[in-house]
């Protein structure tokens, strides 16, 4: 078995010392437990590319030497497997040789190849989760903050990061403020002639209203952001640093050089990044803190560490003339930066540890009893091909030392997700990883990215409040998006909604209308729903007029009581005393008549109103107007020798009132028999309320119904006003002509008025036209004789009547 891992020739990264420990960790643990692999040792081979590619062939090139006759004399050893590599670029690099000879590749750090089908065919084994989990949790974390205006720096090699997420941005919402692929793989001696552009490239990310940046890379991309961000942050040492929120991806650790370790970490406090996910392993943090460079565990690896994190030296060392001084023992591991060496295991380290079980556990099953491949002589394996371990890989599945199950899906990755991660830092340049989400690919639909807010710790310019990350503020509730023009989708102005619609929620595309039964409140943010109104004795309106009815039928009672207390008097008797009374009757009913249109719109009252108000105002006016005919007759007839005698009388005044009133009951019986009225409700004409009435049905029999009424009023009106000039002792065609007067003037003005009013006060109007023509007939014609009779008792007498004006 083979691994690898990075390191560059300016000096060691310390930080991946763990990914070796956790390899020597796992092989230890499966060479010291007799129920994996009893009789067999596992060993290893570590070797580095210096993040180069010309080195990362000839390592890939040393891997088969076994397997070819001559290729290498004298080098014992039994390649089963390769563990590598940390970055895309190197796994690929790697594929090219080992997919030839079909050697199994667990790649522990990287998401390559990205089409499956390459993956079956390069012998890729990746003990980390498909990539495509990876965007999803990034896009569910910038919408689950509303982060809709971020940034993107990526490595040279993360184009197709890039054109993968862009899209899946673009359906959520969200808009990309910058995009930077400067952060380049290269030596550190190339920094200082990057300079400039590092600066310029962080003075423009700080400039930038995204307060979120997505960075995509490797360790190098890495080391290269330490460098911009150190930079930067010295140039702007006289300004306010503001702050931003780095989200990292899995490719990506907080790892530095060793000149870098004391560099500060504040810039990224509150980082949120994305890690493959990892949990305890029982022993190891012990493993790693018992680590001595004195004791001879042949670990080659651990004096160079030491001499570099710890700037001292050994006895003959090449490095002692750039150490402080002589390297103890006494040195811990646990003193250093997060950023040097973390003593928790990394998602990285886990994976390898992982990897090397996987292994192990194939090798297990193949060296079963009544395995095909199993051939064991004297202990020792014979004639074992690499590529003989695939079926056993691909089928594995075990429980880890963390109590985890781990096994490959049919894409050859395993079954695990991203762990979310926040990063608290602290004055020593050290920091802590807090787990604050996941995302899982095995999760039920709609719970695959979980986040605990409540754990979350931000940069402390945001003041421990989650920033906001837009290209303009939000449009609050009440208003709309509006597109700038040349400007992204994510830049908008806001502009009110239209009258009568509204909106919800911050930033919505477009203001929707209520429902029939809502309006709009001030602020056009939510509906309300409407009250509902009708013209009832409960309001004041309503009321005042229900009171002005009551007493006009009062005074109407009063005046048919003061007629038929007085009853034998000629001023009674003159002017047709049964008309009379019939004339007070339907008075009376047409000022009860409003009582009924202020009861609540229902089925019944809706029947009852306009037939009652038609059917008695009918009968009412046709009283006046056999009143006036009987008047002018009645003068006729007393000129000698008139044949009109015989018309005079009580049959012929009956006969008018029957024979009008029946014509407007025949009217109102087509009324009801095609298009009666009904209870209605109207939700438009008063935009806060509904309001309760009556549909006529058919307007058209509604105004046949007002003008056959105006028609006899107007006849009547037209004979008094030429028999207003009739003798005085006769005459009550003067009063008469001004009752109708009154009367035509109230229901022509009516017509207008009703048509240009909404809702209940419609109601109000047609109750008001009811009183006011109705109370004009009643002290238009009664009122000169209640005078008379009341007050002037003395005037009513024939010889009186005839002396003097009415």
């Amino acid at each position: 078995m083979s691994s690898r891992q990075d390191f560059i020739p300016e000096g060691i990264i310390p930080k991946n010392y763990q990914h070796i420990l956790a390899l020597v960790f796992a092989v230890k643990e499966i060479n010291e437990n007799p129920k994996i692999l009893p009789n067999i040792t596992l060993g290893f081979h570590i070797y580095d590319n210096y993040f180069d590619e010309r080195m990362t062939y000839w390592a890939a090139l040393n891997f088969p030497s076994t397997l070819i006759p001559n290729y290498k004399c004298n080098i014992q050893r039994h390649l089963v497997a390769v563990i590598g590599g940390l970055d895309f670029d190197t796994s690929v690099y790697l594929a090219n040789i080992l997919g030839v000879y079909k050697i199994p590749q667990l790649t522990y750090g990287s998401f390559a190849p990205e089409d499956p089908g390459q993956s079956q065919s390069t012998s890729f084994y990746r003990m980390v989760p498909n990539e495509a989990h990876q965007h999803t949790g990034i896009v569910e974390l910038l919408l689950h903050f509303g982060w809709t205006w971020v940034g993107l720096l990526a490595a040279e090699s993360g184009e197709r990061f890039i054109q993968t997420l862009k899209p899946l941005l673009s359906q959520k919402g969200i808009c990309l403020a910058f995009a930077e692929t400067n952060l380049k793989t290269t030596h550190l001696a190339a920094y200082y002639a990057m300079y400039f552009q590092l600066v310029q490239i962080y003075q423009a990310i700080l400039e930038s209203k995204a307060k979120v940046v997505v960075v995509y890379g490797g360790t190098k991309s890495m080391l290269t952001l330490r460098t911009m961000v150190a930079l930067g942050e010295m140039e702007i040492v006289t300004k306010i640093s503001v702050g931003k929120v780095w989200i990292l991806t899995a490719q990506l650790d907080f790892t530095a050089l060793s000149h870098q370790m004391n560099w500060d970490m504040q810039a990224f406090q509150g980082s949120l990044s994305f890690a493959v996910h990892s949990n305890v392993v029982q022993g190891f943090k012990f493993f790693l803190g018992a680590q001595n460079p004195f004791e001879a565990n042949g670990n080659g690896f651990v004096k160079q560490i030491w001499a570099q994190v710890f700037l001292c030296s050994f006895p003959n060392s090449s490095t002692e003339e750039q150490a402080s001084g002589t390297c103890t023992g006494e040195e811990k591991l646990e003193n250093l930066p997060s950023s040097g060496f973390e003593m928790s295991i990394t998602g990285h380290s886990y994976s390898i540890y992982t990897a090397v079980y996987a292994i192990a556990h194939a090798l297990h099953a193949m060296f079963l009893p009544g395995a095909k491949y199993r051939r064991m002589v004297e202990g020792e394996m014979q004639e074992l091909q690499p590529w003989q371990l695939h079926p056993f890989l691909r089928s594995v599945s075990f429980n880890n030392s963390a109590g985890e199950t781990v096994s490959f899906s049919v894409n050859r990755e395993v079954e695990a997700g991203f762990d979310i991660t926040n990063l608290v830092t602290f004055p020593n340049n050290s920091f802590m990883r807090v787990k604050v989400g996941r995302v899982s690919g095995e999760a039920a639909t709609g719970q695959e990215f979980t986040l605990d807010d409540n754990r979350m710790v931000w940069h402390r310019s945001f003041q421990q409040v989650s920033p906001l990350s837009l290209c303009n503020p939000s449009c609050p509730p009440g208003s709309r998006k509006e597109k700038k023009e040349g400007e992204p989708f994510c830049c908008y102005d806001c502009a009110p909604c239209p009258q009568g619609k509204i909106s919800s929620q911050k930033d919505m595309d477009d203001c929707v209308g209520c429902p029939k039964d809502h309006y709009p409140n001030m602020e056009q943010s939510q509906c309300i729903p409407k009250t509902i109104s009708f013209l009832s004795f409960k309001e004041p309106l309503g009321m005042s007029l229900a009171l002005f009815a009551l007493s006009l039928c009062l005074l109407t009672v009063v005046v048919l009581v003061i007629f038929i207390k007085h009853q034998d008097t000629p001023i009674v008797r003159a002017n047709n005393r049964d008309l009379t009374y019939a004339l007070l009757t339907f008075l009376l009913l047409c000022f009860l008549c409003p009582l009924i249109f202020l009861r609540p719109p229902e089925r019944v009252s809706c029947l009852l109103r306009q037939m009652a108000f038609g059917l008695v105002f009918t009968v009412t006016v046709s009283c006046v107007l056999a009143k006036t005919i009987t008047v002018v007759l009645a003068f006729v007839a007393t000129k000698p020798g008139s044949r009109m005698r015989k018309w005079v009388g009580k049959s012929l005044a009956s006969s008018i009132v029957i024979s009008c009133s029946l014509i407007q009951a025949g009217i109102c019986s087509v009324w009801l028999g095609t298009s009666p009225p009904f209870p209605d409700s109207d939700m438009h004409s008063v935009m806060r309320e509904i309001i309760l009435g009556c549909n006529e049905g058919s307007v058209a029999l509604f105004y046949c119904v007002l003008g056959y009424m105006g028609f006899l009023a107007i006849v009547s009106f037209v004979v008094a006003f030429f028999a207003r000039k009739l003798p005085e002792s006769f005459n009550e065609a003067k009063f008469i002509t001004f009752s109708m007067f009154l009367f035509c003037s109230v229901w022509i003005s009516f017509v207008p008025v009703y048509l240009s009013t909404k809702g209940k006060y419609m109601v109000a109007v047609e109750i008001f036209s009811i009183l006011a023509s109705s109370a004009g007939i009643l002290g238009s014609i009664f009122a000169p004789k209640c005078y008379i009779i009341v007050l002037r008792p003395d005037l009513n007498s024939k010889e009186q009547l005839i002396k003097r004006k009415l």
